[in-house]
Formats: structure tokens, sequence, C-alpha cells
């Protein structure tokens, strides 16, 4: 998927992704709603209308768009988009624009269709404004089904038990089944409670890909509060910006990280500190682990965090109590993604339990063809090495895994080849959502290409454009074909993919996923022709509520039919398939994670040297684009290295520049402001 989330971080990403972005989600949404009673699939045309009052709120985006099931969900299907009861005081959109939606969806173009001439008259009309549906492998319907579970807590609950004898995760030897996933969600939410936290309350996670993340995150929302995922690798100025705009009152937080909280915490509404070591959940083994990795290796800066809990002694205090039942809707908020955009400045992608139960329910059904048609264990084992804190892997890894009653295999440090490659040797591994920086580092491991790869059935790209001669190189020596997919935090993440039981390599980011529109469109938001260059805009249950308190963020990227504007422009084929060609806007791409240029300058330009500087993207053979600063200094004594260094604290790694390159004057516009584009 590209731009998605997938790789750590936040942003533009989306779910699998071509042109995505790791763990940020560039584009905002506009918040769905739908029906209860399985009216799926209408859309509101009015603007953004504007959310009642939220405890903290987004800008409700344009009204609800609901999505009906045409011809019945696929095996396995999750639930989709949403439902009646809203929360009390959360973002959502007005009840009146719920009642007034028009019909403009896929499912309302069928059904027209189908007043005048029975299915075959509603598939064609359908059909007729959306090329993609004929694309569509045979089984899936245009729509996904009314959801089964109100909430995404209820959807967990109810795998752990259906499945609590069964492996659910894997870390570093380690594994819990759905059924101790069960019990310490329960304990950890019991403690969270005790702690006098009122629904709605917004805890953040920060921790890398260990088993206590599953636990927590499942915790956080079966006890009714909402999840603020958090990148490890954060400064102590990023962290703060994201505590303090999410008001979050919690955190569970991996001791590694825990210095980093300890410089800003005073400064945010962070009451409630639960502190993990890595060798948590893993009995006697975990005290080697915890020896390792703060004494040998030395991973645990110095922290002190006054009153703070361990996360087994908060196992403990939880389990004598019991976790209290919570009335959790469709239209609560779910997850705070954070994301960067025109301005840099970090937004909370508002995604509300309809929308990331629908991008489930959607990738289930675009799941099963391939399941039809491979054998596969009734168990199927997920290798989690991106980022569980962004949105790609939290939706396709964890929620797509449990929903399914997967096995998902942590990989806590990808970047480790070695030791990603001796994990991958212990397991039969069958789905494998990963990055094109992270396929082609695999494949130059002479260790991996030894490795047995008759288990895979399906390999999903996303975060970032992958090359096609890594899909070639990949298919060549695994036997599975890379299907690309394109999304962003503010989409949860998947909007379209390419289909999962194909077997070409297409180099486009596929079709829309069911229940979703696409729509390519001029500056002036007017359709264009296949086959024409134009914005990117989504329409679909799984398009997020708004931006977390920022209405006026939210309004910029909505259109007034209830389109979510990408920034990305591409074109669509005569067949539905949608190509990236190019990133409207000046963020640069690193690795999968969105990097924002503004946000760089703004850090270099307070070095006392530096006169003016622009950021951009240059290519780079390991990472798509690294920064590089245009920088017009004061004298002569500044230093490509120490403009470096001075930006290495206070930004997380994938955001310091690699390259400075000092110029008299910067291109400038008639009003003054720089043209990046003159400096690409």
């Amino acid at each position: 998927m590209a731009k998605t989330t997938t790789t750590a971080g936040t942003g533009r990403k989306g779910g699998t992704a071509a042109k995505g972005k790791a763990g940020d989600g560039k584009a905002e949404g506009d918040k769905t709603a739908a029906g209860k009673a399985g009216a799926a699939g209408s859309t509101a045309k009015g603007k953004t209308a504007a959310a009642g009052k939220r405890a903290a709120a987004t800008k409700k985006a344009p009204a609800k768009r609901a999505t009906t099931a045409r011809g019945g969900a696929a095996k396995g299907s999750a639930g989709t988009a949403s439902t009646g009861k809203r929360a009390a005081a959360k973002p959502a959109a007005a009840k009146a624009s719920s009642a007034k939606a028009s019909t403009t969806s896929t499912a309302g173009a069928a059904k027209r269709g189908a007043s005048g001439g029975g299915k075959a008259g509603a598939a064609k009309a359908a059909a007729g404004r959306h090329p993609w549906l004929d694309s569509y492998p045979p089984g899936v319907p245009a729509e996904i089904a009314p959801p089964e579970h109100e909430s995404i807590g209820a959807l967990l609950t109810d795998s752990c038990r259906r499945f609590a004898a069964r492996t659910a995760f894997t870390c570093m030897g380690k594994s819990i089944t759905f059924g101790e996933l069960d019990r310490l969600s329960a304990d950890l939410g019991a403690y969270l409670q005790g702690k006098g936290l009122k629904k709605g309350a917004r805890v953040a996670i920060m921790m890398p890909n260990i088993l206590q993340y599953p636990v927590t995150m499942m915790a956080v929302l079966r006890a009714g509060y909402t999840v603020v995922n958090v990148n490890p690798l954060y400064t102590p100025r990023e962290l703060e910006h994201q505590l303090v705009d999410s008001g979050a009152e919690a955190i569970v937080i991996l001791e590694n990280f825990a210095s980093t909280l300890q410089a800003v915490v005073a400064k945010t509404k962070v009451k409630h500190v639960v502190v993990a070591s890595m060798g948590d959940l893993m009995g006697l083994k975990g005290i080697v682990v915890n020896l390792v990795v703060r004494r040998v290796r030395k991973m645990v800066p110095a922290w002190s965090l006054p009153g703070h809990t361990g996360f087994n002694a908060a196992l403990k205090e939880g389990a004598r109590g019991t976790l209290a039942p919570v009335e959790v809707g469709a239209d609560d908020v779910a997850f705070l993604q954070y994301t960067g955009g025109t301005t840099g400045v970090s937004k909370g992608a508002t995604l509300m339990h309809r929308n990331v139960l629908a991008n489930v329910a959607q990738n289930a059904l675009w799941l099963q063809p391939l399941l039809d048609k491979r054998d596969h264990p009734d168990s199927l084992v997920y290798v989690c090495a991106l980022p569980l804190y962004h949105i790609f892997a939290l939706t396709v890894n964890a929620l797509m895994g449990m929903q399914q009653g997967g096995h998902n295999v942590l990989i806590p440090n990808p970047r480790d080849i070695p030791a990603f490659v001796a994990e991958l040797k212990k397991h039969r591994f069958n789905v494998f959502p990963g990055l094109n920086t992270l396929f082609n580092a695999l494949l130059n491991n002479e260790d991996f290409r030894k490795l047995d790869f008759s288990g895979l059935i399906l390999t999903v790209g996303g975060g970032m454009a992958v090359q096609r001669s890594v899909a070639e190189r990949w298919k060549t020596l695994t036997g599975s074909t890379i299907s690309e997919g394109y999304g962003l935090s503010e989409t949860a993440p998947v909007a379209t993919a390419n289909r999962f039981d194909g077997e070409e390599f297409t180099g486009t980011i596929g079709l829309p996923l069911p229940s979703t529109e696409i729509a390519i469109r001029d500056d002036d938001g007017k359709d264009v022709a296949l086959g024409e260059v134009g914005e990117i805009c989504i329409r679909g249950p799984q398009v997020m509520a708004g931006y977390w308190n920022r209405p006026d963020e939210t309004a910029k990227v909505m259109t007034e039919d209830g389109f979510f504007k990408s920034g990305d422009m591409g074109f669509m084929d005569e067949r539905g398939y949608v190509k990236i060609v190019d990133r409207k806007k000046d963020m640069i791409l690193v690795s999968g994670f969105n990097v924002y240029p503004n946000e760089i300058e703004d850090v270099a330009a307070q070095h006392p040297g530096v006169v003016e500087v622009a950021a951009v993207g240059v290519p780079d053979e390991h990472s798509g684009e690294v920064p590089k600063l245009f920088v017009v200094r004061r004298d002569d004594t500044l230093t490509e290295q120490a403009l470096i260094d001075f930006c290495r604290d206070k930004l997380t790694g994938y955001k310091r520049p690699r390259h400075v390159e000092f110029r008299d004057e910067l291109p400038k516009t008639n009003v003054g402001k720089i043209l990046r584009r003159e400096l690409r």
C-alpha cells in the first residue's frame, strides 16, 4: 500500500500502498456515518458539517457515507461502516445529515439501476459509473455488509473467545494465545478503569512490536478509551506536541523510551504512567532478556518517572478487580493516528470504531478469493515487521489477523536483518506485509534467500512505491506476487489494492476496495476523463471523521460531496486501476514515513548561523528519498556537519537532513515564498 501508513510512523500512509507513508497520514478525511440497519452506502452531499461539541473534537466531516451490502459479504467479513448510537460528546456527524444523505455511492447507483431493471440493471449502472467493479475478483461484492460488531473491542473479544486455544502473537520466542490475550487485556483494562479515567479518555501507547502492544491496545479499547499511537523514536519535542494535542491522560511506554517521557511529562495532562520492559510476559526468560537489554546492550537510558507503575504490576492490580462493561458504539473514537499536513503541524486523524471496522471488513472481502484459491492453514501466520503503532500494520496485521484467528509473528527491530531472518526461519509464514526498502534489504541477505517460502501465499506492499525490479526479484525468489495498495492514516488505511489473487505485478496501486469510490479531479474539483491525471479523491466508510480539534485542517481536504482529497496526483485506466504519478504536496517520503519540510526548516532555522532554509527530498537508493537542506548562511563558518548535528536531537532519525547545500540565495515567488520545486 502506498502511502499508508506502513512502516512505522504516522501519516500519509494508508493501507497497503503504492506511494504511501508509514505511520503518518497525509490526507484528511471526512466523517462517515452509516445507518444502523444496514443502509451502508449513502454519502452525504453537503459540506463538511460542523461536528457537534466534541470533548476535544474534530470538525466533522462531510456527512455520513453508508454502504449497502450488494450481493452479501464473503466469508469472514468483519463488519463495516457504522451505526447509530453515537457516543455522547465525541466527534460525530450531525444526525440530520445522516437522514438527508443522498445515495451517491456505488450502492446507491446499484439501487437506482435495480429499480429500473432488476439485479442486472443494478450491476450495469454501478459498473458504468465505477469501472473498477468489472475488474473485481468473482464473488466480491461492490459493498461491504452491515457490521457484525459495534466496536473493535467487541470484535477482538469475540475472536479471543472463538479462537481461545490458538496462538495470537509471538515475539522473541514467547507466544500468547487468544485466550491469554483476552485475560491479559481484561486485567489491564480493569487497571486503567480503576484509575478513574472516564469513557473516551485518551491513552497513549509508545512501544515497538512486542507482546505488550496488542495487550495494551485491546485493553484500552475494551475499557472504553481511545488509543493514541506514538512513535517510540520521537524526540521530547515531538512527544510533547502529541501528548498535549491529544489530551492524553495515561501512557503505556517501554522503558527504553522512558527518558523521553521524563523530559516532557510535566508539561502534559498525563497522570498515569505504566512502564513496560522487554521481558514482561516472558516468565523466567524475561529476567535474562531484561538483563541483556539493560546491562549488556545498554538500550535503556537512565530515567525517573515518580509514581509510575510497572506493566506486570498493573496486570496484577487489574486482576484483583473486574473489567466493567462499557457501551462503546461505532461512532466513538477508537484511534488518534497522528500525521502531518500542509502546515507541517502534526495532526490527529480521528478514526471512529466504524472506520476501522469497515476497513477490516473491506480487506477481509478482498482476501477471500485468494483463500478460496490457495491451500492454507486454518490459522494464517502473518509476518509483522512493520510497526503496530503505524496504521498499516495495525489494521492489516493486528486487527485483520485477530479477526481471522491468525498468528502474528512480531519483529521488534526489522532493521536488524540477520535477527529478522533468524526469526523467520522458525515459522512457515503465509502473509507478509512490508514495504519496498524492507523487501529489497531481505533480498540482498544470503540467509533470507535460503528460507522456505512454500507457505507464502500473500505479500502486501505499502508505505511507499514498490519498485518493479524489487517486485520481480521477490517473485522469482519466493513465488509470491507483491500486491501493492494505497491508503493513508486518514483512511484507516486501505483505499485501493491490487487483487490479492493476482498473478502479475501491475505497477499500479490497484482497484478501489468494496464500498470505496475513487474520483480523479482537476484543480476546480471536476472529474477528469479516464487516463487523465488529476488529484486522487477518496470516499468510503473507512475515511476518518476529521482531524482532532482541527476543523480548519479538516475543511481543507474534504469536498462538498464527501470526498477526501489525498494530495496525490494520479489517473485511473479503463479497467479501474489507479496509478500515482506524483505527489501534489511537498512531503518527503523516507522509507514509507512522511516527512514534512516545514518541520525540518523550522528546526534548522533555529540555528544562529542560518538566514534562510528550504528542505526538499532527494533520491536515495536505500530509503527512496532523504531530506536535503538548502541554506543561506550568516557566515562561512557554519558547516554541513554542524547543521546536521544541530538537528540531531530535535528530529527523529528519518526526519534528519542527510545533505546540506549552501547557497547565496534561494528561489522565491513574487511574494517571497521559497520555491522548493526549483531546488529538487
